[in-house]
């Protein structure tokens, strides 16, 4: 793993701390980039040159670079990735289009409701865009085993007894 994808992980890790908002990531991060593959591929801008009569999309561009960032962050998380990106493309093409909205009307919900509800900050990708891309490189990456999420730090003891007002 290249130590600007490392660098990415210990600022996304920084958001996501709170274990709802991290159970809910999970959940949302894929259904947010099926919404956002399966619409941007209704959106066709040509024929693919070496096939006449195949549509090329926005969708498709959409993963063909999303896959080159993810393969140059690391190979085998990219190529996982890559082929779930191709998948979720596939299934936009027989989802119908009240499904695809749906899907990513819940999942913008839940995300949003994990981070203003129980993670109390707002999305990394406020402050820095690339973090929308982290999500699922992250998740895919814990569930690998490729990155562990560090421990948070524990909490000095004497921080807690002087707001309650006791001293030792």
């Amino acid at each position: 793993m290249k130590p600007a994808l490392q660098e990415l992980f210990t600022e996304y890790t920084e958001c996501h701390r709170h274990p709802v908002n991290i159970l809910i990531h999970k959940i949302a991060v894929p259904m947010i980039f099926f919404n956002a593959t399966a619409m941007l591929d209704w959106v066709v801008l040509g024929e693919i040159p070496a096939s006449p009569g195949w549509p090329m999309t926005m969708g498709q561009l959409f993963v063909v670079l999303c896959a080159i960032w993810y393969l140059a962050m690391d190979v085998k998380l990219g190529a996982l990735l890559s082929l779930s990106f191709a998948g979720m493309l596939a299934l936009g093409w027989v989802a119908p289009g009240w499904a695809v909205v749906a899907v990513g009307v819940v999942g913008w919900a839940i995300q949003m409701a994990g981070h203003f509800v129980w993670e109390k900050k707002a999305p990394n990708f406020t402050r820095n865009a690339i973090q929308a891309l982290v999500g699922p490189i992250y998740f895919l990456a814990l569930a690998t085993g490729d990155w562990r999420m560090p421990e948070a730090p524990a909490e000095d003891p004497r921080a807690a007894m002087l707001e309650e007002g006791k001293t030792t």
